[in-house]
């Protein structure tokens, strides 16, 4: 075997036990990488989402956010292009306009369902997913942010405005009501992984809610899986301004447990100047890595060029992305056979 190469093994049903937890754009980019390296992955997702068509179907029927859900269905569904292109339609006019039709079809099957969880493995069985998609609590919960100056909002699609009025950092975000129960399969995942996943995704939005509900932090801590978080590349307009790699992992173990995982994935590929210049005038920025911090809290930074440029934003490339991980997961010892090859040296060093 060529210096650099690591062997894995090729049938996707033999794949690692891969959990993932978070929610948004970031999570279902990234689970479309993964299912080409295995059958075994458990998506956990947020439901505190109350903003966009999900907020407005919250709203007038009571379901949970179906949003984060649906993209993640959609990133492991193996269906016809023409279903794709569906579940992706935004009604042009009316009182739909700008509604989808994955959330509404997944609302017509909460309606038949006795519960959400139901209704998201009924569509996920339509949609022939790859593995398992799962809200990580049937309760409806609201999330609440609490700034610096001690001001406290309500609703997660208002923390973006509360945030550039208050003019300071969020001090702590909880669930209302507090530590709902957790969906027991939710649970089951995170317990029976090889490897776990928190992010990528807005910090305080789509991952730490995740850790608020009860029984996820202990059943993460109990697990001897790999525990890997995906720090985001970019700073957050309205959320995460002017913070570091470690501030992030602060933010984790604030809100979860100090020692929740040992490893975070950052990127290393270079942003271009003139999309860096763009992003600044919005006022986000390329996350610094401050290593000796990081490694104050406990945790090894492993950078990668997991980032790549689409439509003029910077996004995780999901090919890249899950290389990267499935070869952490080689590289530390867990199971690795096979005669498939991945070669690091061919990510590419640069966007």
């Amino acid at each position: 075997m060529a210096e650099g190469q690591i062997a894995y093994h090729v049938p996707r049903a033999q794949g690692p036990k891969i959990t993932v937890i978070g929610g948004g754009n970031g999570l279902s980019s990234m689970l479309r990488g993964l299912k080409g390296y295995t059958e075994n992955l458990s998506a956990v997702v947020t439901v505190a989402d109350d903003g966009g068509g999900s907020g407005q179907l919250r709203q007038d029927l009571g379901m949970l956010p179906p949003g984060d859900i649906r993209n993640c269905m959609e990133a492991l569904a193996n269906t016809e292009p023409l279903m794709s292109e569906l579940l992706h339609y935004r009604f042009p006019e009316g009182k739909l306009a700008g509604q989808c039709f994955g959330n509404l079809f997944l609302a017509a099957l909460n309606g038949m369902s006795p519960s959400f969880d139901v209704a998201v493995r009924r569509m996920s069985q339509v949609l022939a997913i790859t593995g398992q998609v799962l809200p990580v609590t049937n309760a409806d919960v609201q999330l609440e942010a609490e700034f610096e100056n001690g001001t406290r909002i309500v609703g997660e699609s208002r923390i973006f405005q509360a945030k550039k009025q208050q003019d300071c950092r969020i001090r702590r975000v909880r669930l209302l009501p507090e530590r709902p129960e957790a969906l027991p399969e939710a649970l089951t995942a995170i317990r029976e992984a090889d490897m776990l996943i928190l992010g990528p995704g807005s910090l305080y939005t789509s991952i730490i809610p995740n850790l608020l509900v009860d029984g996820v932090v202990e059943s993460i801590l109990h697990s001897d899986a790999l525990k890997i978080y995906v720090c985001n590349v970019m700073t957050e307009d309205g959320e995460t301004e002017g913070y570091t790699v470690s501030d992030h992992i602060a933010a984790l173990f604030q809100h979860g447990a100090p020692g929740l995982f040992d490893l975070c994935l950052t990127n290393s590929a270079p942003i271009p100047r003139e999309i860096a210049a763009r992003y600044a005038a919005e006022g986000a920025e390329p996350i610094r890595c401050d290593l000796q911090r990081c490694a104050d809290l406990g945790v090894e930074v492993i950078s990668r060029p997991v980032a790549s440029v689409v439509d003029g934003f910077v996004r995780h490339h999901s090919a890249h992305l899950a290389r990267e991980l499935i070869l952490l997961h080689a590289e530390r010892g867990m199971r690795v056979a096979g005669d498939r090859f991945v070669k690091r040296e061919d990510a590419p060093g640069s966007i």
